[in-house]
């Protein structure tokens, strides 16, 4: 190969690379960071077919790193880079089959055409948003475009790549689309929930139901069974839209209730409540287009519609989730006021027959768990006052009580019952986090106050079984002594809610070990034994070295 060929795949190959990254940059801007994103469909390929063992390094040991420089989940940024990088590979591929077409028939403009319309389908197919998808096809065509303009400026006969014109054509070109494109793409749209975010949930004191959208609805089943009313006797108790106190006055209530510590979160966590999903951009579900239906080894399938599920007499709880990948002492686990209805309202009029059950979601997630389990289930579409934001599951998501964050499904849209089991998404992946949650007391505030005492603190939580007592030890195990606990917080979701601790002690005047250790409800130790999240959750009583 001649030194004048070799330019000209040099020039071909950053001339594609730089049309793949406009092509990135084109379809941002169009649809910015929704579904139609080309990266989406791409991350959501990558994590369903990742092996387990890398899933695994990513939300474990990857996330943990990030939380210690400051970036959260880094397991799923660098998935989001991937599939940046993936999408400008193969929109590069597209590009360069289109560049050899023009070189055949000799004409530096045919491949500008020809790029544009195989990424625009590249796009599309991959989307399944063809109008969002001419953002790709126009980004890569421009930069081919300026590429064949910029090598026929000077008049000579170099192939279309093959002189500094054509790649200064390609960086003038990606620079403009991504200028462009950036301020285009992050403009944003309103998502479905943000446009539902005006209307208050849950905040009536008084009977009566009420529909989240703001509209009459009626509380039956849409496959035309009875009415359901009534409310989950385990779950504590009628509230918000059937009697009981609103979400106002149970934020109230916990804020009363809170230990009032410094550095300490309180007992209920706002817009700090963690995310954890297989996806990095969440799907944009509309009311009116969502449905749940009940399927499977059940008396009578059916299908609720939001107004169906909102129609029906609402209740207020507060919930605590922890993922099951949350570290030790790690911050994976909040608390929140959930509005919404008991699942027995929808399994009910079913007629459950078979032993175990799978949720599935918008997002293709699916996660399976014994049907035991689904009958004090909560369906949520309202958290702390507000209509359930997107990255949280709008329309609904499921509450599973005590179970690990993994089976509360968000953007549920299906109930399937089985006879027999079955393996959901994580269980493929290795984890085996359906089950209870294990019990834990963190340890997440030191204060030294101004007399001289050290005061702890932190959150304990043991799902249903709930927290009877927290032991402090300040000799590192040595000797034990009770710490103050905050009031339970109810109504909650059978038990289902965290409490706070604090212990205040003389320093010792020298470094020394703080352990912190938790009994739920039946009289159960936490276990001392540490083990890392996967594949079960953590266990451990946590410890702190601190200096005197």
């Amino acid at each position: 190969m001649s030194e004048s060929q070799r330019g000209s795949v040099v020039g071909w190959v950053v001339t594609a690379l730089l049309a793949g990254v406009a092509g990135v940059t084109g379809s941002y801007a169009l649809a910015g960071y929704t579904e139609s994103f080309v990266a989406a469909p791409v991350t959501s390929l990558v994590t369903q077919n990742a092996p387990g063992a890398l899933l695994q390094f990513a939300i474990g040991p990857l996330t943990t790193i990030g939380n210690q420089v400051g970036i959260e989940h880094l397991g799923q940024q660098a998935n989001l880079v991937l599939a940046i990088g993936l999408g400008v590979l193969l929109f590069a591929c597209l590009v360069l089959a289109a560049l050899a077409t023009g070189r055949r028939y000799g004409n530096r403009f045919v491949p500008v055409g020809l790029a544009g319309v195989l990424v625009w389908l590249a796009a599309a197919v991959l989307t399944g948003a063809p109008v969002t998808a001419l953002g790709a096809g126009l980004g890569s065509a421009v930069v081919v475009g300026l590429t064949a303009l910029a090598g026929s400026a000077g008049g000579t006969n170099e192939p279309v790549s093959g002189g500094r014109r054509s790649v200064l054509g390609s960086v003038a070109g990606v620079f403009g689309v991504g200028v462009l494109g950036y301020f285009l793409g992050s403009r944003g749209g309103e998502s479905a929930s943000e446009a539902a975010s005006q209307v208050e949930i849950g905040n009536e004191s008084s009977g009566g139901s009420r529909n989240a959208t703001g509209g009459d609805a009626g509380g039956g089943n849409a496959s035309g069974g009875s009415e359901n009313g009534g409310t989950n006797a385990s779950s504590g108790g009628d509230n918000g839209g059937d009697g009981g106190p609103s979400v106002g006055e149970m934020l109230s209530l916990a804020e009363s209730k809170s230990l009032g510590i410094d550095g300490l979160e309180g007992l209920v966590s706002g817009d700090d409540f963690y995310q954890v999903d297989i996806s990095n951009i969440n799907p944009d579900v509309s009311a009116d287009d969502w449905s749940l239906s009940v399927t499977g080894a059940v008396e009578n399938e059916g299908t609720f519609t939001y107004n169906d599920i909102t129609g029906m007499a609402s209740e207020n709880r507060f919930g605590t989730l922890r993922c099951v990948s949350d570290d030790l002492n790690g911050k994976s686990m909040d608390n929140a006021v959930w509005t919404g209805v008991p699942m027995g309202r929808v399994l009910d009029e079913a007629g459950l027959q078979g032993e175990y059950v799978m949720l599935r979601a918008a997002d293709d997630y699916y996660q399976e768990f014994p049907v035991e389990a689904l009958r004090t289930g909560f369906l949520a579409y309202g958290m702390d006052g507000e209509v359930l934001p997107q990255g949280h599951g709008y329309p609904v998501r499921a509450l599973i009580p005590g179970h690990w964050g993994e089976i509360n499904v968000k953007w549920l849209t299906g109930i399937e019952v089985l006879d027999s089991p079955a393996k959901g998404f994580w269980e493929k992946k290795g984890w085996h986090g359906t089950g209870p949650v294990n019990t834990v007391a963190k340890l997440h505030a030191t204060n030294r106050l101004d007399d001289g005492r050290i005061q702890v603190g932190g959150h304990a939580y043991a799902g249903t079984r709930g927290i009877d007592n927290v032991e402090v030890s300040t000799d590192g195990g040595s000797s034990w002594s009770d710490a103050t606990l905050s009031e339970v917080l109810t109504p909650n979701l059978n038990g289902d809610v965290w409490r706070q601790w604090e212990y205040t002690y003389d320093s010792p005047g020298e470094s020394h070990d703080v352990v912190v250790r938790a009994t739920d409800g039946t009289g159960t130790l936490q276990p001392k034994k540490t083990q890392k999240p996967f594949p079960s959750g953590a266990t451990g009583w946590v410890s702190k070295t601190i200096d005197g």
